[in-house]
């Protein structure tokens, strides 16, 4: 089985700016390698159907856009949660998302029933509500220098013991923008 998902990698600048904002709060912060902006989870699924996959997402057709950090946030589930970075402006991302998620329907996934909420999750926790407002606080404005979003990543993710780490299956490049005469 293969645990897959689909994600925007920021570039390496974006990522050290989120790392520089990552402290202080009692978390389990993301390492740099783990920051990314999740378009679609897919989960574990068997061979034929990753390879279906990767296909179908190789025929993704859609255009560069630029991307910024923008602010922070967190998502509450009970006693789990998460620390997040959001991205403006917010449409392009859905949009492309919307592509990844037909594209993923079209290789024979179930839809996604979950609502989409562009993000860059920064920490998570377990076992109860950590005070994280402080640090919301203080982190309210974070912001990055927009980048061009040029491509995308179908990611393998491996659990062990010190978390999960992804493994990059495939790089899936967004069109460059025609210019007319």
């Amino acid at each position: 089985m293969h645990r897959l998902f689909v994600a925007i990698v920021p570039p390496q600048e974006v990522r050290d700016r989120l790392i520089d904002a990552m402290e202080g709060a009692d978390l389990k912060w993301q390492d740099e390698a783990q920051l990314h902006l999740t378009l679609r989870f897919i989960g574990e699924v068997e061979r034929p159907l990753a390879n279906d996959l990767a296909a179908a997402l190789g025929g993704l057709a859609s255009p560069r856009f630029e991307l910024a950090v923008a602010g922070t946030g967190r998502f509450d589930h009970g006693r789990r949660g998460s620390l997040w970075a959001g991205v403006a402006p917010k449409e392009p991302v859905r949009t492309l998302a919307a592509k990844v998620e037909r594209l993923c329907q079209s290789a024979g996934l179930a839809p996604e029933r979950r609502a989409f909420h562009p993000h860059i999750t920064l920490a998570r926790w377990n076992g109860g509500r950590p005070p994280v407002e402080r640090w919301l606080a203080a982190h309210a404005g974070l912001a990055s220098a927009p980048w061009t979003v040029r491509d995308i990543v179908l990611f393998e993710s491996h659990l062990g013991r010190g978390g999960a780490h992804y493994e990059p299956v495939a790089t899936l490049p967004l069109a460059a923008p025609v210019n007319l005469c």
